[in-house]
């Protein structure tokens, strides 16, 4: 292996010969909870078509989880990282969730799970029985093998309810049975356009306030809020609007430094796609934070911010494609093979940014190793320089 200059599409890149100094084995961070969303990893060799039920490496996906623990993060399983509903369906993440939870209670690893209803038919026309019934079992396979759940927003949902009272009640019967506090997820059209208008409007104002409500008439039940809106000034809203007690999961992968950071008036913890590429150097930012270095967690994180924004450029729902393949670069994985084939849902320009953006930070644990898995993509592509 070399790493002498790379001709990327963008121009010549002098690839780095020394990643930063990580090593696992470091404390969770304190003052923040934080966990990854991350993602799962495809059986290559699978003999699959497309719409086929998801082939899954489970060594390999389990073995990231570990990874992410390792470093002291908590993981987000089953989340729109993991391609529900972009791959994966409900058969898929039940059996990761059962897998990752019983790999979480081995290593002492913090995990929370995200409750759906993608059993659901994709093209039809469900009741909120019905609805309400697919989001119970999932709920239910979440408690009896003791993870957090993360209440998802649900295309199902979106489709069938009229207004915003039959979110609120919808809700208000998942809240009433769930045996432990939960994590409520509101995540928006820019990450699945099926989910426009939800919670009974296209009014951000108005779906707000019918979020904050189902908040404020089951306080004891919500642990706490995850907002993917990638748009600050509305998340610190919701965050200072918020009972006392719940917390704010910013998953703004955009401005995630300055929400983390927080103000006088308060702070975000973090449940984040970006984080699952970022995971140790995130990690090991917000255990400086925890010492009240503000200024050297930003100096850390900051500079991450424009890989982050490029990976979830729009179409946004594809960001999983870009942090799959800097997985495999940085040796997580030894391919680039996505459920559901993703790994075609981005441009060889597109990866090769990430790439260089990402080699620019250090984040791969062995660069001549991702120089050379970069320049074999290249040659794949056609380049012969």
């Amino acid at each position: 292996m070399t790493t002498t200059t790379l001709h990327l599409p963008q121009g010549p890149y002098t690839p780095r010969t020394t990643p930063l100094d990580l090593a696992p084995g470091a404390s969770a961070p304190t003052s923040r909870t934080v966990f990854s969303a991350a993602h799962v990893v495809a059986d290559p060799y699978a003999d699959t078509a497309p719409g086929d039920p998801a082939a899954v490496d489970w060594e390999a996906t389990l073995a990231f989880r570990r990874h992410l623990w390792a470093h002291g993060l908590g993981v987000a399983e089953a989340m729109d990282t993991a391609q529900r509903g972009m791959g994966l369906d409900w058969a898929g993440a039940a059996e990761l969730i059962r897998r990752s939870a019983a790999e979480a209670k081995a290593v002492g690893g913090r995990i929370a799970c995200g409750v759906g209803t993608d059993q659901l038919p994709e093209d039809g026309a469900p009741t909120l029985a019905e609805v309400t019934a697919a989001y119970e079992e999932q709920l239910a396979l979440a408690e009896e093998h003791g993870v957090q759940p993360v209440l998802m927003a649900s295309r199902a949902l979106a489709r069938a309810a009229q207004g915003p009272e039959e979110y609120l009640a919808t809700y208000a019967r998942l809240l009433r049975q769930a045996s432990e506090p939960v994590i409520l997820h509101w995540l928006g059209p820019m990450f699945d356009p099926a989910l426009e208008g939800y919670w009974g409007s296209v009014d951000l104002d108005e779906a707000t306030g019918t979020f904050l409500k189902v908040i404020a008439e089951h306080p004891d039940k919500v642990d706490g809020v995850k907002i993917s809106l990638l748009d600050a000034a509305r998340e610190i809203d919701v965050r200072r609007r918020l009972p006392g007690g719940v917390r704010c999961y910013t998953g703004d992968d955009f401005h995630y430094p300055e929400l983390i950071a927080g103000d006088e008036r308060g702070f975000s913890h973090a449940l984040l796609g970006i984080f699952d590429p970022l995971g140790p150097l995130a990690a090991h930012a917000v255990r400086v934070l925890d010492t009240g270095d503000t200024e050297g967690f930003r100096a850390l994180l900051d500079p991450t911010v424009e890989l982050s924004r490029h990976l979830f450029q729009r179409p946004t729902r594809f960001y999983k494609t870009g942090v799959v393949f800097l997985a495999w670069l940085a040796g997580h994985q030894d391919h680039f093979t996505m459920v559901g084939g993703l790994q075609s849902a981005r441009s060889l320009p597109h990866l090769a940014k990430a790439y260089e953006l990402a080699d620019g930070l250090g984040l791969f644990p062995d660069p001549e190793l991702a120089a050379h898995r970069m320049r074999a993509l290249l040659a794949v592509h056609g380049g012969t320089r």
